[in-house]
């Protein structure tokens, strides 16, 4: 991956929606990052905000921060899309207000650009416990890095961080107002023939959830959101046209959403053959406490580190299975509520 120092005028759109408690701090971040003054311009989308967010983002007028009021709510995307109408930059980058930037972020993930092959960059979360301690998301997260990195070896990302993440204006021209923007911008570079890659060394950090019973509804959301991006965008399946993306493309996401499925299929044949052999007992048993200690978590709160594995996987692929529901009997998200962490 080619990455050398450049300074493109950069717009960075922060969205908020009734973000009093955090706006402040996230703007304190945003001026602190290492980037020229002249080259940078700080756009805050108030999605529809009723409490005092627009108000202590207007006092930040005098250092150069922008705010866009986006009367009526619409949605993170569509405040997005509205954003984009008001960027100057030649590069945009993206980010929630629950994200921290390091100071040398915005300057590392705008690096990858001087790659004329690129199109759009996500930067690497890290996930800071309320604990202190690592739990089954904070692994989850390392995994899913992991999976990004070989990614950009290999070819190109399949889908970037929602909470952090660049792309060239070009790229962001499609733009849409309904659609989950981190995944339709990495789509919309494959369209003009460029790519997606993670950079290690942008990292976007933010807390864990405070509440893991109310991250459920965000992951129902999430998913359901990625299922109607996909089937809208089913011609990058072509694999004649786009190649080892399409593979990609029907691995990270289809085949990662069935896994519901072929979870509760491996459960129930494992029980018919434990019957009649005790090798598939064993693993019947696995399976078993493994889902209980699952369950357990989710119904206690109570596990910490590494036994909270079980519980994190279980309330993922529930969630996803839910989605799929939702997904099928017509129902679509389009406004989102941030997450408490």
């Amino acid at each position: 991956m080619r990455k050398e120092p450049c300074d493109v005028s950069v717009t960075l759109i922060i969205t908020a929606f009734n973000e009093e408690k955090r706006i402040r701090k996230k703007l304190e971040n945003s001026l602190a990052l290492e980037y020229p003054e002249d080259k940078l311009q700080i756009l805050v989308a108030s999605d529809g905000s009723t409490d005092a967010t627009n108000e202590i983002v207007q006092s930040y007028a005098d250092k150069g921060i922008e705010l866009l009021e986006v009367v009526n709510r619409g949605g993170k995307e569509n405040a997005q899309k509205e954003a984009v109408g008001y960027a100057r930059g030649e590069v945009i980058v993206f980010s929630d207000v629950a994200t921290i930037l390091e100071p040398r972020g915005l300057r590392e993930i705008v690096s990858n650009f001087v790659d004329p092959s690129v199109g759009c960059v996500s930067s690497e979360d890290r996930l800071i416990g309320q604990d202190g301690q690592p739990g089954g998301e904070g692994f989850y997260v390392r995994y899913e890095m992991w999976l990004r990195r070989l990614e950009s070896e290999v070819n190109s990302l399949v889908g970037l961080s929602g909470s952090f993440f660049a792309a060239r204006r070009e790229v962001c021209q499609d733009f849409s107002g309904d659609v989950q923007s981190d995944f339709r911008t990495l789509l919309s570079s494959m369209k003009l023939g460029l790519r997606g890659v993670s950079d290690p060394e942008a990292i976007g950090s933010y807390l864990d959830i405070a509440d893991e019973k109310r991250e459920f509804e965000r992951k129902v959301r999430t998913v359901l959101r990625g299922l109607t991006v996909f089937f809208k965008h089913l011609e990058f399946l072509n694999i004649f046209k786009y190649g080892l993306f399409s593979y990609q493309f029907f691995c990270h996401k289809l085949l990662r959403w069935l896994v519901p499925f072929f979870l509760v299929g491996a459960l129930v044949t494992n029980a018919v053959l434990a019957m009649s052999s005790l090798l598939y007992l064993l693993l019947l048993l696995g399976q078993v406490i493994f889902y209980g200690i699952g369950l357990y978590g989710w119904i206690t709160q109570s596990l910490r580190g590494v036994l909270k594995i079980p519980m994190f996987f279980l309330v993922v692929n529930a969630a996803i299975a839910v989605a799929w529901y939702q997904y099928l009997t017509g129902k679509r998200v389009v406004l989102w509520t941030p997450s408490e962490r």
